[in-house]
């Protein structure tokens, strides 16, 4: 059984990655609801954490229902990054976890995510001032290395291992890289097959269907699997690998009642979350997703990104679900 410190998440346990503007707790809900082991937040900014900003502290919020289910925090100065840990530390989530892997320019212009791959020192110490400032779980999520010149994943296992972490996500690109061209697993097997690392090791990284979860699962011999861009608009994609590494079949996809109850149910948590509004405006996003390839949905897409009305919305949805359309 694959365990964060105390916390047990099974044989092959399958994560949903932290996404900015999309791992929260509506979406994350649902992801368990169809088969995430466990869950991460959007990443949230040990300064702005500290500041007592708005936006960070709400992204605090987590649920019963989403357990276990971790915080993920960013920074590039140790004292904040202790700081914003302690905070987290109230909410009792069930591990924190820090990001060095975000690539965005925003986030990497202040010295933090990414960035800190060209400082292995400077990552050793952030991760160590967060292990000493709570008594939860640490993990991390990180990139192979910079570029493909400083690919220095196993010194960093090695290293953040030494200081406490007790399990590492590894997205298998370079931060020049982005989300363009292929990951590359073998660096993980590298780790993996690290004789000195002896926590578990989560793969991330082009894993959208489950064929590729199986067959990557039985070449590179991850401890479990992060999904993150093909859960969104599809949780099913949790169930569906399950199924298949256990059975090797595939389920059927969802239909479109499944899709429309899917949206509705993210709609109805999204509003019971942040009020009816914000509710509605946040869920805007995803109705693209929930029934993408679907034909003939054009109209019905229409009225649900431009609809203000709960009520009205929950009707179309409702007609839908029943394949009224």
């Amino acid at each position: 059984m694959v365990k964060i410190g105390n916390v047990t998440l099974g044989e092959f346990p399958l994560l949903l990655a932290p996404m900015e503007d999309v791992s929260d707790p509506p979406f994350r809900r649902l992801c368990k609801k169809y088969g995430a082991d466990m869950l991460y937040s959007e990443f949230i900014s040990s300064e702005g954490l500290i500041r007592d900003a708005i936006k960070s502290r709400k992204k605090l919020d987590i649920f019963d229902d989403e357990r276990p289910v971790g915080i993920q925090i960013f920074g590039g100065d140790e004292e904040a990054m202790a700081l914003s840990a302690r905070i987290v530390e109230t909410v009792s989530p069930d591990v924190v976890d820090i990001n060095f892997g975000c690539p965005v320019k925003k986030v990497v212009a202040k010295g933090a995510g990414a960035a800190v791959l060209k400082d292995i020192d400077l990552m050793v110490r952030l991760t160590q001032a967060v292990v000493k400032s709570t008594h939860l779980p640490i993990t991390v999520k990180t990139r192979l290395g910079w570029d493909s010149e400083t690919i220095n994943i196993e010194e960093v296992a090695e290293r953040l291992q030494d200081v406490g972490i007790q399990a590492l996500s590894i997205h298998a690109r370079t931060r020049v890289q982005m989300y363009k061209g292929h990951s590359d697993w073998s660096y993980i097997a590298k780790v993996k097959n690290n004789s000195r690392i002896h926590i578990p090791i989560f793969g991330n990284g082009d894993i959208d269907s489950p064929e590729k979860a199986l067959e990557y699962k039985e070449r590179y011999g991850v401890d479990g699997i992060m999904i993150g861009r093909a859960a969104i608009g599809y949780p099913w994609i949790f169930q569906e690998i399950k199924h298949y590494i256990a059975t090797r079949e595939l389920l059927p996809p969802p239909t479109l009642s499944e899709r429309a109850e899917a949206a509705l149910q993210h709609l109805l948590w999204a509003v019971e979350w942040k009020g009816e509004r914000l509710g509605i405006l946040e869920t805007r996003r995803h109705y693209s997703n929930y029934f993408k390839g679907i034909p003939h949905f054009k109209e019905y897409k229409q009225q649900l990104v431009t609809l203000d009305d709960l009520e009205a919305l929950k009707e179309i949805l409702i007609r839908v679900k029943s394949e009224i359309v």
